[in-house]
């Protein structure tokens, strides 16, 4: 008859990358649609991921016991050294694919705020983890990476306004 194996917490080691979705609202993000005015046309704040360089907008994880339109300003600041002024109320949302450390990716819904440009901070918490790109409107539609983010931004150019 064989010896049983004691169960120690090092065999679910796989499941610490998972704890922060129990803890945050589950497949939301909040993002910070950063808007100034261009020659043309307004002007939109990309960022690239730290891992993959791809374009989007700041975002992300709802922060607790704060409304999400803060959140959007807190991710503006924090990726971006962006500071202005927030709406209230989201533009709209798309959907999105949130990749995890341990190589999982999983469906987001992404609840987009305007945040009206007043000043671009020379150091903020994310500097060089991420390279920041003012674009004109129509221009940021053909850059970004996520299809879903360029359909939103087209869909919703008359609310950029």
């Amino acid at each position: 008859m064989g010896v049983a194996k004691a169960i120690t917490a090092q065999d679910f080691s796989w499941l610490h990358g998972l704890a922060g979705l129990f803890v945050k609202p589950v497949r939301l993000q909040i993002a910070a649609l950063c808007v100034r005015p261009g020659e043309r046309e307004p002007e939109i704040l990309l960022v690239s991921t730290r891992d993959t360089g791809r374009l989007i907008l700041p975002k992300g994880w709802p922060e607790q016991d704060k409304p999400a339109c803060e959140t959007a300003s807190i991710e503006a600041y924090e990726e971006a050294g962006i500071l202005g002024k927030t709406d209230v109320r989201p533009i709209g949302s798309f959907r999105s694919y949130k990749g995890l450390s341990s190589g999982l990716k999983i469906r987001t819904k992404v609840l987009v705020f305007k945040v009206r440009f007043e000043t671009q901070l020379k150091d903020f918490p994310e500097i060089g983890q991420r390279k920041r790109l003012w674009l004109p409107l129509s221009e940021a539609i053909d850059a970004v990476d996520e299809p879903a983010l360029g359909r939103f931004l087209r869909r919703n150019r008359a609310a950029i306004f």
